[in-house]
């Protein structure tokens, strides 16, 4: 494209150059002439007042020196009745021509060796015709057509150096974005998904830059939420693992048992392994469309119904407030059953047997407050746990059970903290927002109290539940 813009150019301008130039250069060569011939004429016709007074020769002489023609000028007088006929000056036309000029009474111009003769008719007082003869050299006709001409020639040559160096500067303009997005394509598709264009250039291939960077953040998307519903779905599982491993430590001793013990260990370690290669890209999670939701109370009597034989099977104490009345969220069903389900099973799997937990909603006006909390020993350091990836520093954590919840709270509009409960363990707190807009201040700081109105916000009013022992 640059080299096709280049011969475009070089071949326009070549041509204007051409189109202007010849019919400039034949004008200035035709004015050169005109202008030699008006010499002439004035000096023909300085000497004519001479001529009309005397014709004796040597006035004459000397008024054709003085004319500053030097020998270009020649005088020819008819002779009359007694007198000869007077020529001065060297001779260049013919005879013909000078007879031609005296009958025919007008200038004429006529051919000589070396130039031209310009041949002017002066009436004497005798009442005959001189001719003064003016010879003007072909150097005098072209001069100064051969300088012009070379002004013209540069002028025409720095146009088209000129337009060829703009072309190629533009053309590199246009086919640098181009090549730019071809290489990000190419990256693209060798399957670096950093790969971004500049959007700079001509507005089409910005536009194009514009398309392609869209593309290129929806494929990264695509993957990425491709990635996050394999690590949520291998997430899920964990569950009923959870169940599995705490049935298997019921069974006691001897080779099944420990048999099924190790097997439930391995799969727990298999689909660890398969939460931690899928999650490879940063989740991308869109907020619930209109008309979807759920009923947060019903879903949490579900999963403490769930959860409850397991905790009656260890010994553990089970509480759970504001479920007697409908919670509606803009949550889908399936996504607040496997956040209550991360949470509970972290419970079951990081605290001993015998410790107590509790769910709490609270609903208010602009927001539902969902509570987990626990007595066990607690999270030492929240920010890691909240942290993509690092889960809670224990064996065997991925971090996704946290990172779920805090993609459902985030969806509303919400967010996620983790503090301490009343029950002196672990309190999560999950701020699921009901009309969809952001909270007034930053989601990722953990500290201070988990109950604690936020400064700037107005109190929401909530529906709490009576204190259970």
């Amino acid at each position: 494209m640059r080299w096709a813009l280049v011969k475009v150019s070089l071949a326009v301008t070549a041509m204007v150059v051409v189109a202007f130039a010849v019919p400039l250069g034949l004008v200035i060569k035709e004015m050169a002439r005109d202008r030699a011939f008006s010499d002439a004429e004035r000096d023909a016709a300085e000497i004519a007042p001479a001529l009309s007074i005397t014709t004796d020769r040597a006035q004459l002489e000397r008024a054709v020196a003085a004319a500053g023609s030097g020998d270009g000028m020649a005088l020819h007088i008819p002779g009359g009745e007694g007198t000869q006929a007077v020529g001065i000056g060297r001779q260049r036309a013919a005879d013909a021509d000078i007879e031609a000029t005296r009958e025919t009474g007008r200038a004429s111009t006529a051919g000589a060796p070396g130039g031209s003769a310009l041949l002017q008719p002066v009436a004497l007082s005798s009442g005959q015709l001189a001719v003064v003869e003016v010879f003007i050299p072909d150097a005098a006709v072209a001069k100064g057509v051969g300088t012009a001409w070379a002004v013209l020639a540069g002028v025409g040559l720095a146009l088209i150096v000129g337009s060829v160096a703009v072309a190629d500067r533009l053309g590199a303009r246009m086919v640098r974005p181009a090549q730019r997005l071809v290489e990000g394509a190419r990256e693209l598709g060798e399957g670096k998904l950093g790969a971004r264009v500049p959007e700079e250039g001509p507005r089409e291939l910005r536009l194009a830059a514009v398309a392609f960077n869209s593309m290129a953040d929806q494929v990264v998307q695509l993957l990425a939420n491709e990635r996050e519903l394999a690590a949520d779905l291998s997430h899920r599982l964990r569950t009923p693992l959870t169940v599995l491993r705490l049935n298997a430590a019921s069974l006691g001793g001897g080779p099944a048992a420990e048999q099924t013990r190790a097997a439930v260990a391995q799969l727990e370690r298999e689909v660890d392994t398969i939460i931690r290669t899928a999650r490879e890209a940063k989740p991308q999670t869109a907020a619930a469309g209109p008309g979807a939701g759920c009923d947060a109370a019903e879903v949490v009597r579900e999963r403490m119904e769930f959860w409850s034989a397991l905790a009656e099977d260890e010994g553990r104490k089970v509480r759970m407030a504001g479920v007697d009345r409908p919670v509606r969220i803009p949550v889908a069903r399936a996504d607040l059953a496997a956040a209550l389900d991360a949470l509970l099973g972290n419970v079951f799997r990081h605290t001993p047997e015998g410790t107590a937990f509790a769910v709490d909603v609270h609903n208010g006006e602009d927001a539902v407050i969902v509570l987990v909390s626990d007595a066990g020993p607690g999270i030492p350091d929240p920010e890691a746990a909240m942290a993509r990836g690092r889960g809670s520093g224990s064996d065997g954590s991925t971090g996704l059970g946290l990172d779920i919840v805090r993609r459902l709270a985030e969806s509303t509009g919400g967010d996620v903290r983790i503090g301490s409960s009343v029950l002196g363990g672990t309190e999560v707190r999950i701020w699921i927002q009901l009309d969809g807009r952001e909270r007034p201040h930053g989601r990722r700081s953990h500290r201070g109290s988990m109950r604690r109105r936020r400064p700037g916000r107005p109190r929401a009013t909530f529906n709490r539940p009576r204190s259970l022992p």
